[in-house]
């Protein structure tokens, strides 16, 4: 093996072990020891990232000259990983409405017409009104979106880095020192 191909095998190591990582992030709704902040919507299910896996299915790794670059196809994958504004938009409020009705629709009533007291209730009650305050904003209203950090610099991302170099070393000096002693 010579340096370009240990340098090819770093980079490649590097590449499947990080994608390893990054996905785990999911599984630990956190960005490694960084807990993300919870969903405002009540009676929610599971990670806000990880309702329908879409963006943990859209993070992919392109390397390019030694360089590792990750990146997601969905719009909405950077606003989660650093934070920040989306705008309201009229689409946006329809799938609100929407999910105002589904919420609605999973609160049992008593024979009177009248909504049961019981806890489940309560939480879609809560969950259908959060869907409704959300409706009834204004086509260009910010919403902050707290960040959700999935991929990018951390501690534990430079000790996998220190690892696979050190891993990728120890066998290429192995191989050297065979050869050697040929």
């Amino acid at each position: 093996m010579d340096l370009k191909e240990l340098e090819k095998k770093i980079v490649n190591d590097l590449a499947v072990e990080l994608t390893e990582e990054f996905d785990r992030n999911f599984e630990r709704k956190a960005f490694f020891t960084q807990k993300w902040p919870t969903t405002k919507i009540a009676n929610s299910r599971g990670s806000l990232l990880n309702r329908t896996g879409n963006l943990r299915r859209s993070i992919r790794y392109n390397i390019r000259e030694g360089v590792i670059r990750f990146s997601s196809s969905l719009p909405y994958a950077s606003v989660h990983n650093e934070g920040g504004e989306i705008v309201v938009t009229a689409k946006m409020k329809s799938y609100f409405w929407a999910m105002y009705y589904k919420a609605l629709g999973g609160i049992t009533t008593k024979k009177s017409g009248a909504e049961r007291k019981s806890k489940k209730n309560l939480n879609l009650s809560a969950e259908a009104e959060k869907w409704k305050s959300l409706a009834l904003m204004k086509i260009g209203h910010k919403i902050k979106v707290e960040k959700r950090q999935i991929i990018g610099g951390h501690p534990e991302v430079t000790k996998i880095v220190k690892g696979v170099i050190d891993d990728n070393l120890k066998i290429y000096s192995d191989e050297l020192m065979k050869q050697f002693r040929r």
